[in-house]
């Protein structure tokens, strides 16, 4: 089986996608080896060695993307090929937060369009850096597919936080949809009292 290259992929996303957007989690074709296309931390993908500049075609990409444990895919019905992510495959770059406290809705958007409301399907995680202690703060978007939350929403979001006991301990985090989603333990803030 030859190689597709991202011209065959794109055009078969295109035909796949046309009443709405694909059911790659129901797609199970034959692996034909690792494509040279690499998504980076800042969302930026690549095409041998190369950034993608056209924001279309890296949308179409995003919508015949799969992840498989730990590995990502560029898959449409008759065939799938890998690729490599250096973080998340998605990045969040902007919010919309309707209400407020408790009762305050998140709605992220991606670079590539995707939304996810932030709240039991779609939660938010935050992993520090073992030596920095410096965070990442990711949400799930669809599929298991995470997106990174750029550093200026991420300060954003750092705003509308409070601090709430859960789960035994006193937090400082996020409410959407109802749900309570910790970011950092309120005492290794530098003043844990404050709101």
């Amino acid at each position: 089986m030859s190689m597709p290259n991202a011209d065959t992929l794109a055009a078969a996303a295109r035909a796949a996608g046309r009443k709405g957007p694909p059911p790659v989690h129901l797609w199970n074709p034959p692996f034909c080896g690792d494509l040279d296309m690499r998504i980076a931390r800042d969302g930026t993908w690549f095409y041998l060695g190369t950034p993608i500049g056209r924001a279309a075609l890296v949308r179409l990409f995003s919508s015949i993307l799969k992840r498989e444990g730990d590995d990502y895919f560029l898959v449409t019905p008759v065939e799938k090929v890998g690729i490599r992510v250096d973080d998340a495959p998605l990045l969040a770059i902007d919010f919309d937060v309707a209400g407020a406290g408790a009762a305050q809705v998140v709605t992220l958007v991606t670079k590539t369009e995707d939304e996810a409301v932030l709240g039991p399907d779609h939660p938010l995680r935050v992993e520090r850096d073992a030596t920095t202690g410096a965070p990442s703060p990711y949400v799930l978007v669809r599929d298991n597919l995470w997106a990174l939350i750029d550093r200026k929403s991420f300060f954003r979001l750092v705003d509308l936080c409070c601090h709430h006991d859960q789960g035994g301990q006193r937090w400082f985090g996020l409410w959407s949809s109802g749900q309570f989603f910790p970011v950092i333990p309120s005492s290794e803030l530098p003043n844990p009292e404050l709101p």
